[in-house]
């Protein structure tokens, strides 16, 4: 049997999504994968293996990431999400469980991933929230990073915004959607592709920064992303303000409305 899970997380809690514990990190800080597995194990009495949308960095956290594992174990929907959340602490939740068809597969039957990145433009640096936004003290001009962002759409080489440890065979993403906007003292940037490089979402943020508080011209994004030199783009943005919204799967997987594509 299959099961799918929708999984919210803090970020700052853990060194990142994937099970892959760094050589000398502490004890104190494991991946999510990991904590999660542990979790549903202790529900199964038996190991679980999970695949998830898309991995995330140390820091970032998730809003609705879609993870699916198989087991013979014969629990209800229900057990599986109470039953892992009970076992987890405190920074991570099991919102829902679905049994799915047996090739229903996270990463590769997504069709779509969204990110949305929270920075708190303000002189004064937040006491409250701090973990889940970036504090940036200079005024930005939204309405500019807009405008800019708007140069990445479609599909295109993102090796300008890629790291150089990226392990993505090829840097083509197709960038279906990208939305600057301010809400009070705070600029979101919200970010939607068929599939993101690694620290792609952020090293956009870090240059859309500089077009936000003046230093570059709108144009200038236009031009990174024809450059394709890394060297040449913005620093990376903080993790902290990072959140992996989730994937979007068609509605035939009968998922949950939040990570279903809505049809035109």
């Amino acid at each position: 049997m299959r099961y799918a899970l929708g999984v919210e997380y803090d970020g700052g809690d853990f060194q990142g999504w994937q099970r892959l514990e760094k050589p000398g990190a502490p004890v104190h800080t494991p991946s999510v994968q990991s904590t999660l597995e542990a979790a549903l194990a202790a529900v199964a009495n038996a190991p679980i293996d999970t695949v998830c949308a898309g991995r995330t960095d140390a820091g970032v956290h998730g809003q609705c990431q879609v993870v699916h594992f198989d087991t013979e174990v014969v629990r209800t929907p229900r057990g599986w999400t109470l039953g892992a959340t009970a076992n987890l602490p405190p920074s991570i939740c099991v919102r829902w469980c679905v049994r799915v068809a047996e090739d229903f597969h996270a990463r590769f039957s997504a069709r779509a991933r969204r990110y949305r990145y929270v920075l708190l433009n303000r002189a004064v640096r937040p006491a409250l929230g701090r973990q889940l936004l970036s504090w940036e003290r200079l005024p930005l001009d939204a309405a500019a990073m807009h405008r800019a962002a708007q140069a990445l759409l479609g599909e295109n080489d993102f090796s300008a915004f890629r790291t150089v440890h990226c392990q993505a065979r090829h840097p083509m993403r197709e960038l279906q959607s990208i939305a600057v906007n301010r809400q009070g003292e705070q600029v979101i940037v919200e970010v939607q592709a068929n599939a993101f490089l690694h620290h792609m979402v952020r090293n956009i943020v870090g240059s859309l920064l500089l077009v936000g508080r003046g230093e570059q011209p709108e144009g200038w994004i236009a031009e990174l992303l024809a450059g394709r030199d890394r060297t040449l783009a913005g620093p990376t943005a903080p993790p902290q303000g990072l959140v992996f919204v989730g994937p979007l799967y068609p509605a035939g997987w009968g998922l949950p409305d939040e990570v279903t594509l809505r049809e035109a």
